[in-house]
């Protein structure tokens, strides 16, 4: 049965990404250092082309996130910097001809928009009906497999009130951010659904997994 699940890493003080995304900063300012543990791992690496990498508790939880999924969700922040129409269409992400993805992206946007086909697999959606809309199209394309919220946290909030979201992934680093994007803010009692089936933790990182009580 297909599942919802969403991973993302969050600094010690809550936020999941630093403030002011730009061209420059993608990940806001200072938001990098929140993905330092999974720069390392052999992994991330390998889904960059480079050899070599780290591999143990921390390489296992970044191959998790990206296992058995057939699709993929992300709000418009994480396809790219550009707000409003989408001009002239040239952006097409920020991670070139290739992206790590290899499965349809449904992109949440306000702004109709073609899809956009890159390499091995990852074709960009634009969805403009909303998050459920989104997941029906999601579902469909994964088949058997499964379905991953990418991000950012305004996406993954919407899942989690929404109540649709079946398992996720908090990687909690020690970093502190003071600013940006909060994952736990305006939830309501959206959390109360879940309980941590699994926590596991390296020097670098806290790995903690989410289920939905009544899967659990």
């Amino acid at each position: 049965m297909t599942k919802l699940r969403f991973t993302i890493t969050m600094s010690l003080d809550g936020y999941v990404a630093g403030p002011g995304q730009s061209l420059e900063h993608p990940l806001g300012e200072g938001g990098e250092a929140l993905h330092d543990w999974a720069f390392a791992t052999r992994t991330f690496r390998a889904m960059h082309g480079q050899e070599g990498g780290e591999t143990g508790i921390d390489d296992e939880h970044a191959a998790s996130g990206s296992k058995n999924v057939g699709a993929t969700i992300m709000g418009r922040k994480m396809f790219g910097p550009i707000r409003g129409d989408w001009g002239d269409g040239a952006w097409k992400g920020w991670w070139g001809d290739d992206p790590p993805f290899h499965t349809p992206v449904f992109v949440l946007t306000h702004h109709p928009r073609q899809p956009v086909e890159l390499e091995r697999g990852t074709t960009f959606f634009f969805v403009t009906e909303g998050i459920e809309a989104a997941l029906v199209r999601a579902v469909d394309a994964a088949g058997e497999r499964d379905v991953l919220v990418a991000g950012g946290a305004s996406v993954a909030q919407q899942y989690l009130r929404a109540g649709l979201v079946d398992e996720w992934e908090i990687h909690v680093v020690p970093t502190l951010l003071g600013d940006g994007a909060r994952l736990f803010d305006d939830l309501g009692d959206a959390l109360a659904a879940y309980e941590c089936a699994s926590l596991v933790s390296s020097s670098a990182v806290a790995h903690y997994t989410y289920v939905r009580k009544d899967a659990a």
